[in-house]
This record gives structure tokens, C-alpha cells and sequence, in this order.
């Protein structure tokens, strides 16, 4: 099932997606909900960020081919960094290039959404936490990262973490061709299969640190070929199983 979050006269409903349809949900998405049976057309809603997570953890190098790009040795452990939950946008929504930055780019990432309250799981336990999947557009200002020598800023402006179009249940991570557009042209293109740390093991690793609420994000590492967006571009992400995100990018007004 494909889990979507809309914006209908002017108020946020969950619903799941059937074709081009959208039926409704009622209930509690992290706990007991079922399906309502009337429909509307895509067309007549607006799609919003599949939920609003209170924390959102992204990894970094966790995909062989980025690391041979970044020249950097493979970690030993999930590296981490945040991004604060006034990043996230939804699908059709513009990501917005900062004036304090000239080197913004995409990447394209699974993105793991949390289903119940997690501390301490094991790998074998961590599949059972998780409610499903989304695309994600981990966006970043790469020259104020080297700039700052922290990742706060270069990962942290508004718009800089788009999810969508909506939280795929029952998949399994594994073996997921991830592919990245701009313009129509492919940027990125390569599998989870190529992970260093499969999802199992970065969920139960970043619930050694930190509790993990229902509706959480964990971004799981982008692959080679992350690249730099201008004003004008249209980014699709699109990940076997789930669907596409598509946003386009405009410069912030100030």
C-alpha cells in the first residue's frame, strides 16, 4: 500500500493511493487505521510531504560508488548528520536555492519512515519498526560545508529535504533501483543492493543513540553522481516500488 498525506479544502488527511485515485484513511497510520472505500482523482488534490517527522537523520558514504567518488575511505560505522524538520517539502513543491550559497545539489535517497517508538533494536528486530518507505531529495549547499566544517548550515536550509509522493508498506529494501533526473537527463542511477550498511543495521544503529518516534525519517545515503541544480531545473527522484518525487528549483528571493 502507498500511504500519501493531502491537502483538501484546506486541511491535511491521510489516504493511499489506488492508480490515479486517492481513497481515504481513517485512524492512526501508526497504529490502527482502515481504508475508506470513496475515491477522489490525484488531479483534485494536492500531495504534501508523507508525514512531519519530529527528527530527520541522514547518513553519509553509504554507497560504494560515492565513496570511490569522495576519495574517502569507507567508514566503519553509519556516519550521521540531521537535518531539522523545516526542510522537508512535498512532492511539486520548489526547492529553493539560498543566496548564501553557490554549490547546491541533489541527492537522490531511500528514506526509511518510522512506525513505532524505537531504543536499542537488534538488526533482526528493526524491519518490525518501520511503517514503510519514501523517496528523498537529501539537498545539500556543498561549498558551505567545506566552508563551515559542519554540516548544520550546508544541510539545513528550508526546502533542503523533499519526501514523497508517498510511504510505500510491506516493501522490502532490498535490491531497489534508485534514479535521479534533472532536466530528464540521469544523474544518478544505481542500487540499495550497493549500500554499505543495509537499512536493518542503520535503523537498529541509530536507535543505540537516539529514541525514534512514529513518523521519523532516516535517509540512508546517496549514490554517485550527485550534482549541482540551478534555478529553472526540475529534479525527479524516483525509486523501484514507491513512485517518483518531482520538484522544481528556484532561487530564494531576498
Amino acid at each position: 500500500m502507498l500511504i500519501v498525506r493531502y491537502l483538501l479544502e484546506g486541511k491535511p488527511h491521510f489516504g493511499y493511493l489506488d492508480g490515479e485515485q486517492v481513497g481515504p484513511i481513517t485512524g492512526d497510520i501508526f497504529g490502527d487505521f482502515s481504508r475508506g472505500r470513496k475515491k477522489l482523482p490525484l488531479a483534485d488534490v494536492k500531495l504534501l510531504a508523507p508525514c512531519a517527522p519530529s527528527k530527520i537523520i541522514g547518513l553519509t558514504r553509504n554507497f560504494s560508488d560515492r565513496v570511490r567518488e569522495s576519495g574517502d575511505p569507507a567508514p566503519e560505522l553509519p556516519t550521521l548528520f540531521f537535518k531539522p524538520p523545516s526542510s522537508v517539502i512535498g512532492p511539486e513543491e520548489s526547492i529553493l536555492l539560498p543566496p548564501q550559497s553557490q554549490q547546491v545539489e541533489h541527492g537522490a535517497e531511500l528514506a526509511v519512515v518510522i512506525g513505532k517508538r524505537a531504543r536499542w533494536l537488534t538488526p533482526e528486530q528493526a524491519l518490525a519498526y518501520i511503517l514503510g518507505y519514501t523517496c528523498a531529495n537529501d539537498v545539500t549547499a556543498r561549498d558551505l560545508l567545506t566552508t563551515d566544517g559542519l554540516w548544520a548550515r550546508g544541510k539545513g536550509f528550508d526546502t533542503f529535504c523533499p519526501l514523497g509522493p508517498g510511504i510505500a508498506t510491506g516493501l522490502d529494501p532490498a535490491e531497489r533501483l534508485i534514479t535521479c533526473k534533472v532536466n530528464d537527463a540521469t544523474r544518478q542511477m544505481s542500487s540499495t543492493h550497493d549500500m554499505l550498511f543495509a537499512v536493518p543495521k542503520i535503523v537498529a544503529f541509530v536507535s543505540s543513540i537516539m529514541t525514534l518516534l512514529p513518523g521519523d525519517v532516516i535517509l540512508t545515503g546517496t549514490p554517485g553522481g550527485a550534482g549541482l541544480l540551478k534555478a529553472g531545473d526540475t529534479v525527479e527522484v524516483e525509486i523501484e516500488g514507491i513512485g517518483k518525487l518531482k520538484n522544481g528549483v528556484r532561487a530564494e528571493e531576498r
